[in-house]
């Protein structure tokens, strides 16, 4: 009798063996999905088509068309230009902010603008009209005491410094701007 149960009991375990083997599962894997995170970057330039020296004559406006861009491919931004004068541009020149250029709180001849996706490659006016005007009070004898060393000068320099500090929160101009590189 114990062979019997134990005959039965092998049989069962060899058919259990048998079914379980040839039952198929249902399964299924996924295509394989590879994340790749890209460095970003904001690429800007100045141009200046006009030149770069002018002979002033009292009273006359002198065509200037420093403009600032940002580049395609680079991320949204606030665009800024900084203008250095010489000691003496004011006695002799005088130009005004091309529109859309806010000055940067705390800042002295700093101006920023924010530049969005939509506006990357847009060139940019830093001077109103494209132009610097030589004051009409210039006088030859002013003139006259100037020297290669000490003629009037107006320096721009273009920054950039990302738009967004988080997904929801953008810095401000003032912010960007001590972020920007300097050096």
């Amino acid at each position: 009798m114990k062979k019997k149960v134990l005959s039965i009991v092998a049989v069962v375990l060899v058919l259990c063996c048998a079914i379980g083997g040839t039952l198929a599962w249902l399964t299924a894997k996924s295509e394989v999905v590879t994340n790749t995170f890209a460095p970003s970057n904001i690429k800007i330039e100045l141009k200046e088509n006009t030149g770069t020296q002018y002979k002033m004559v009292p009273g006359q406006t002198i065509a200037k068309d420093p403009a600032a861009k940002v580049l395609a491919g680079s991320e949204e931004c606030w665009l800024f230009v900084k203008l250095e004068k010489s000691a003496n541009f004011d006695t002799f020149m005088t130009y005004e902010m091309a529109n859309g250029w806010e000055p940067v709180a705390e800042e002295t001849n700093v101006y920023a603008r924010r530049v969005t996706t939509a506006e990357i490659g847009t060139a940019y006016s830093v001077l109103l009209n494209d132009q610097v005007t030589v004051k009409g009070t210039v006088t030859e004898a002013m003139m006259e005491g100037l020297t290669t060393a000490n003629y009037p000068t107006l320096t721009i320099t273009a920054y950039a410094s990302q738009l967004h500090s988080s997904n929801n929160t953008d810095f401000t101009a003032k912010q960007a701007w001590d972020n920007a590189p300097k050096g």
